[in-house]
């Protein structure tokens, strides 16, 4: 009876309605599992069962003009955690052993467990031996911790070239937000110049091995023996039109002083040497930068970060005479003929604007070789404002050249609209356009502005945009790609041209010309000098010109600050700077050699 009353059928329903819901419980749940939240959780479970290790690759290599290489990679070692392994009871001896704020530790740690649990992070990098050696010792005790090699820039040749190639640092939080996916807490990025710039380019594509590990994290082996491995791609190599000996000159004799000196290609606006001065060591920032010396570097009055062939915003001074004498010509305001009589000054209003010399009746040809103010003073008022402005536009004046670094001012260029806008459209009068007839007043230029324009004046009209990079070299593939530019003529006649040019050629070569300690033995030379006053002390020293004379194939601009008259301080700068190009070497007051004399010679020939 009892065991009729417990087998009975409606027992048998009521049990069969409990494991048929606990069936489709299950049934939804497995459902719920491989198809609703399949993705989230197949994800997890992938995690758990196979770690990705980033293989970082190697930096692309820059060589020079010649193929010097002058931008190295040398091994750095770099501490790994992995937040699964890691311990955080470990901290203080980790913190210890590094030399690292446990605050700061925990922050790293935090923000790696944030990414991925099971994903290596740098937490320090560039480590030395001695701190290798003890977290050797003490590898049973920080499970989660080890040792990876990576590379570092190493910079071989003597120049700093610190502003033009630019630094690769550790990413922060900005940049992480800034560059996407790619990048991860403790990556290498470019962060200023070139290696900004062209930082797709140099860094490479990351690779990856996959690790298979048990539940607890431990690690088995290679997944599938590595089959899906994928090994990274080194970086792209640049080539860069640079001379690595001019630049070594340059910043030589920019020594001691705030300058710059910019030198182009005339043919294809390659940059043959950029450089500013003071500067700082690159290596500094190679791999961690101690923060001291961050802190000197931002507070030195001397500003050695701030790029002065770039970033300067200084009137040229007489430099810039050669514009006006183009406007004159080109419009038929005056012809190669026109003279004034210099009398060493020039009265405007109440106002005497003054010369250095007495130069007597002079034409454009000579008030260029001899620099005469008195002469641009009243060409200025006769050319007018917009014409001058017009032409300093075309020659790039007032924008940016679109070099390929990063940091670049356009510079101020006058015209009516300017004055307009700051002065008020009728308080402003001629009087103010008298100074900017010799480069002076609110004008202001950049040393690649001016190399540019020198540039231009060396192959007639022609723009070639400056680019420091001329080749990027794929070493696995073996291609090589150019990078484009921008070119352009301006259209001035060829008259224009022999007056301004002669004047230049003059202005070095002949007596009389204010910039003849740029002369190079055995080539003929075109310049012009520029003292440009400034109200907080000496003049700054401008020098623009080119060289050989028939055959331009060096344009060169040298600012020095607060030194004095162009023709003492920025010409033989420019002159030695234009002949180590030349000749390979600095032949002046030499002995005379067979070697020389072939050296002059194969110059003639090219």
């Amino acid at each position: 009876m009892i065991t009729e009353e417990f087998g009975s059928a409606k027992r048998k329903n009521v049990l069969l309605a409990v494991l048929s819901i606990g069936f489709l419980i299950l049934l939804g749940r497995l459902y719920q599992l491989q198809y609703i939240y399949r993705d989230e959780y197949g994800k997890k479970s992938e995690e758990n069962s196979i770690r990705t290790v980033v293989k970082v690759p190697v930096r692309g290599y820059v060589y020079d003009r010649k193929g010097k290489l002058i931008v190295d990679n040398r091994p750095s070692y770099i501490v790994m955690l992995t937040p699964i392994d890691f311990n955080t009871a470990n901290i203080p001896l980790l913190s210890s052993i590094l030399q690292m704020d446990e605050e700061s530790l925990r922050e790293k740690i935090k923000k790696a467990r944030q990414f991925s649990l099971f994903n290596p992070t740098r937490i320090k990098r560039d480590i030395d031996f001695t701190t290798l050696s003890i977290l050797e010792e003490n590898r049973s005790k920080l499970p989660g911790i080890e040792v990876q090699v990576e590379s570092k820039r190493y910079y071989a040749m003597p120049a700093h070239a610190s502003h033009m190639l630019g630094y690769a640092k550790e990413i922060s939080d900005w940049q992480l937000d800034k560059f996407g996916e790619y990048y991860q807490q403790g990556d290498v990025v470019g962060s200023s110049g070139l290696e900004a710039k062209y930082e797709k380019y140099l860094r490479g594509e990351k690779g990856f091995e996959f690790i298979s590990q048990n539940s607890k994290g431990q690690v088995i082996g290679n997944f599938n023996n590595g089959k899906y491995d994928i090994p990274p791609k080194d970086g792209l190599d640049l080539h860069l039109a640079i001379d690595a000996d001019v630049q070594a000159l340059a910043e030589s004799l920019l020594a001691g002083n705030r300058g710059a000196v910019v030198a182009i290609d005339p043919k294809d606006g390659g940059v043959i040497a950029l450089a500013s001065k003071p500067d700082y060591d690159l290596s500094y920032f190679s791999g961690v930068t101690p923060p001291d010396v961050w802190k000197r570097l931002n507070e030195d009055e001397e500003k050695p970060l701030f790029n002065r062939a770039t970033l300067t915003r200084y009137p040229p001074g007489s430099t810039f005479k050669m514009i006006l004498a183009i406007a004159a010509l080109e419009n038929h305001v005056i012809d190669e003929n026109w003279r004034i009589q210099c009398r060493g000054a020039f009265v405007y209003g109440r106002k005497v604007f003054r010369d250095l010399h007495v130069h007597g009746s002079t034409n454009v040809v000579e008030a260029i070789q001899r620099s005469c103010n008195v002469f641009f003073y009243q060409l200025m008022l006769k050319v007018g404002l917009d014409p001058w402005s017009d032409y300093g536009k075309e020659f790039g004046f007032g924008q940016a050249t679109k070099i390929d670094i990063l940091e670049e001012n356009s510079g101020l260029l006058p015209s009516t609209e300017y004055y307009n806008r700051v002065y008020g459209k009728g308080k402003w009068t001629q009087g103010y356009l008298v100074s900017l007839g010799i480069g002076q007043g609110e004008l202001g230029v950049t040393p690649l502005q001016m190399a540019c324009y020198a540039s231009m004046l060396a192959n007639k009209g022609h723009y070639a945009q400056p680019h420091i990079v001329q080749t990027i070299y794929n070493r696995s593939a073996n291609t090589t790609d150019t990078v484009g530019i921008e070119r352009h003529d301006l259209h001035i006649s060829e008259r224009t041209w022999q007056i301004v040019r002669e004047g230049m050629r003059r202005g070095v070569m002949e007596p009389g010309g204010t910039g003849g300690a740029a002369r190079i033995p055995g080539i003929v030379v075109a310049g012009k000098t520029g003292t440009a006053e400034n109200p907080h002390g000496k003049s700054h020293s401008w020098f623009i010109g080119f060289a050989p004379f028939d055959n331009p194939k060096i344009a060169i601009c040298v600012l020095v600050e607060n030194v004095g008259y162009g023709g003492s301080f920025a010409a033989p700068i420019a002159g030695m700077c234009m002949e180590k190009y030349l000749y390979g070497e600095i032949i002046r007051n030499q002995k005379p050699s067979v070697q020389n004399e072939e050296a002059v010679a194969a110059v003639h020939r090219q």
